[in-house]
């Protein structure tokens, strides 16, 4: 039962790390459009996104899905401090009070 939890929660992180690359590649510029879309990043990110999905199919077969949900809802906080980590973004009151909503409307919702 556990390693479904585990699948579950490395999907989001895989999937937030994913957010990231394709944040990289969109603050490049590029001498040619095609190069926008066919770069190591992008396709390292969407790569991990596959993965992310494969994880969360595998998940759902032994998780309850309002667990899951919740486990998902994290996604938006990794992202939040990913960002700061990698692009020295501030992490705002307003940044975390959304984070935080999320989460808990999310729980709410389940309950």
């Amino acid at each position: 039962m556990i390693k479904y939890y585990v699948y579950m929660l490395l999907s989001v992180v895989l999937a937030s790390f994913s957010q990231i690359l394709l944040k990289i590649s969109a603050n490049k510029t590029y001498d040619h459009w095609l190069r926008e879309y066919l770069n190591v990043p992008v396709i390292m990110g969407y790569g991990l996104l596959f993965i992310s999905m494969v994880l969360t199919i595998f998940a759902f077969k032994g998780l309850d899905y309002k667990m899951a949900s919740i486990i998902d809802s994290l996604g938006y906080v990794f992202v939040m401090i990913l960002g700061y980590l990698f692009f020295k973004e501030k992490i705002t009151r307003n940044k975390s009070l959304g984070a935080l909503l999320i989460v808990l409307g999310v729980i709410i919702f389940i309950l």
